[in-house]
């Protein structure tokens, strides 16, 4: 039997967090070590109605097949329902392409998962305590975090609970060691080879020496910062929402005004940043140069960035090679896809013609232009003349003039004749020179239609 002042302080917590419910039904992530066992006594001894998973990774030989030997005698003495897996985790890594402590962690949670459907349960109960908490914010604070990092382990993730978070290792061992209670040991923990073990042993015991109850010391700010990320998050989020105009369709358009009129700007922009897969590293970047002029470009793992002169501009990467389309003759065409089509006809030119001013269409004096047409992307040193003016100007330019930021000048289409002569920029301005005049006895007429 564990105390009476251990099982309250857990239940307290519980009902503080609203973590579990005494009607429910729970997981208990089972490994057969010290935390692990403690959680499934003391939930037993709480009475929730809980079932034991144990998985078995076969990464430690012996030891692992022990564990799990271990588990079904503990569970049968406890009259626990137990549940068992084995997974070939170093065969799922390699196949994976992740490393060990990756594929053992996405196959535990996926058979938690599915385990937790299979028998209708409420919730996963797992066993990291309070110096697993305070650990996670010493290794956040040695890579670098913000607000969340310092928050340490969320007692709720989802189905994930963590009724143990208000004890400290040494609360379960001398627990298991009052109540005669063994468990198993996992020999690699005993090893300082990753951060955390190194922060375990080396690192946590020299603060001790400083301050005996930094642990606690560490966990009760964390549970203050909890608080502190709340309010700061909604914060942000209000001001991300007032910042973006425009979020759909895996793109998005950030007002600079908006953005720098925040208490908070690099934060906001972190906030939204994030989800189009930029790095902490690269909102700094980002943000740092929204002083450096327009078009200043940066790309995460999935979107393009563009600052422009009042917006950011956010879209997925498109890296396809567009290729010219060529228009042998009259008729409709697809040339982007299903999203872009032309009709092109030639008619007749008659005294009652009247010449659509509808950007989507476009009117030319068919003696003036020849076959084949071409359709491509607008480049570097393209001239052509407006509509209307004599003089030639550089296609750039023009989509400069109309506020085209990088993006949009990029995916401008040209129409041209055989000679490469500009005819239309495509739902903008027709060339001037092969204008419908009185002379004109038949008009080519393209009609464009969709993105």
């Amino acid at each position: 039997m564990l105390s009476n002042g251990f099982l309250k302080r857990v239940s307290d917590f519980i009902n503080i967090r609203h973590l579990l419910d005494k009607d429910g039904k729970y997981i208990v992530a089972l490994s057969g070590g010290a935390d692990s066992v403690t959680l499934a006594l003391t939930l037993c001894e709480l009475g929730y109605n809980i079932e034991a998973a144990h998985c078995n990774f076969h990464l430690r030989g012996d030891e692992s097949d022990r564990d799990e030997n271990f588990c079904v005698d503990f569970c049968k003495k406890n009259n626990i329902e137990l549940h068992r897996v084995h997974f070939d985790t170093v065969s799922y890594a390699k196949l994976r392409k992740v490393s060990i402590e990756m594929a053992a962690r996405n196959l535990r949670y996926s058979y938690f998962a599915q385990l937790k459907n299979d028998i209708s349960a409420d919730a996963i109960c797992v066993a990291h305590h309070q110096d697993d908490s305070v650990e996670t914010v010493l290794m956040n604070l040695i890579r670098g975090t913000g607000v969340d990092g310092l928050t340490g382990i969320s007692p709720k993730n989802g189905d994930i609970v963590r009724p143990l978070l208000c004890v400290s290792r040494h609360d379960i061992e001398h627990e298991l060691q009052v109540a005669g209670q063994d468990y198993v040991t996992d020999s690699t923990n005993l090893v300082d080879d990753v951060v955390r073990n190194k922060i375990r042993l080396d690192i946590l015991p020299l603060m001790r020496k400083i301050n005996p109850s930094v642990g606690n010391s560490i966990a009760k700010t964390a549970m203050r910062m909890e608080e502190v990320a709340k309010v700061f998050n909604s914060t942000i989020r209000e001001a991300a929402d007032h910042a973006l105009v425009y979020n759909c369709n895996n793109k998005a358009k950030i007002s600079l005004a908006q953005l720098s009129s925040e208490p908070s700007p690099e934060n906001v922009l972190f906030h939204i940043l994030k989800n189009f897969s930029f790095t902490s590293f690269q909102v700094e970047q980002i943000y740092l140069s929204l002083n450096s002029g327009p078009g200043t470009e940066f790309r995460s793992s999935t979107h393009d960035l563009l600052i422009d002169r009042e917006y950011i501009f956010i879209e997925p990467l498109d890296d396809t090679v567009y290729k010219p389309f060529v228009i042998p003759e009259t008729g409709t065409y697809v040339v982007d896809g299903e999203s872009s089509k032309l009709k092109v006809e030639v008619i007749d030119n008659k005294p009652d013609m009247k010449i659509s001013h509808d950007r989507n269409c476009f009117f030319a004096d068919f003696s003036k232009i020849g076959f084949p047409i071409v359709v491509r992307k607008a480049k570097n040193g393209d001239r052509f003349v407006p509509f209307g003016m004599n003089g030639s100007k550089l296609v750039s330019d023009y989509l400069t003039d109309r506020k085209f930021n990088m993006f949009e000048k990029r995916r401008q289409l040209i129409l041209t004749d055989s000679e490469d002569r500009i005819l239309w920029i495509v739902n903008q301005r027709p060339d001037n020179r092969c204008r419908v005049s009185q002379s004109t006895k038949q008009i080519l007429k393209i009609t464009h239609t969709g993105e």
